[in-house]
């Protein structure tokens, strides 16, 4: 059980949220868990929250808040091929230092997306970033154009986050050297898939 904060309600439900799936998995997850961790009565957390999916899709929207800003927080520059550069470094960076907040956004189940707007909303500004970048990339590029790129871009990030997550990379008798560098081997191919053709 936890010492007493003075951290309202609400935001000590998600952070204890976060601390039970990370100590016994998604599946342990309950508002009465919850509760027990704070150490408050059974029925407290369903002040703020209706139910178990209530509280999920609030800890979902909260990584989603803190990826941005981590991805917001990189090195940026006014080059933006540069700049796509440091965001995809920072989307990888953030994968591997954040792997449950990671797993939850992008390998969970998402709770019904009408009745929780919040979450649906923070994702969206999350992908805006990359969106961002990309608009600057090509001016005058339309909006559905932008958006596969930028899906192309995400997909290349997501896979090679999940491969670096994995423990198949070292069994696959790939030189060290590629391993290594794979990440930027990845941005520059990247690079050239969005270079326009001559």
């Amino acid at each position: 059980m936890r010492k007493k904060t003075t951290v309202p309600l609400k935001e000590s439900c998600v952070d204890a949220a976060r601390e039970v799936i990370a100590e016994s998995g998604l599946e342990a997850l309950s508002l009465r868990e919850v509760a027990r961790k704070l150490g408050v009565s059974h029925q407290a957390p369903y002040r703020h929250y209706p139910s178990r999916d209530h509280l999920l899709a609030a800890v979902m929207s909260k990584c989603f808040i803190d990826f941005r800003a981590h991805l917001e927080a990189r090195q940026a520059s006014d080059n933006p091929d540069q700049d796509l550069g440091e965001l995809g470094r920072a989307y990888l960076s953030y994968a591997r230092s954040h792997s449950l907040e990671y797993r939850l956004m992008f390998g969970t189940p998402w709770p019904a997306p009408a009745e929780h707007p919040d979450l649906v909303r923070n994702a969206v500004y999350a992908f805006d970033v990359l969106r961002g970048v990309l608009r600057r990339l090509g001016e005058h590029m339309p909006a559905a154009q932008i958006d596969q790129r930028a899906l192309f871009i995400w997909s290349c990030m997501h896979g090679l986050s999940g491969i670096r997550a994995g423990d198949v990379m070292q069994h696959l008798a790939i030189d060290s050297a590629v391993a290594e560098t794979a990440s930027e081997q990845v941005l520059a191919m990247i690079g050239l898939a969005l270079r326009p053709p001559e």
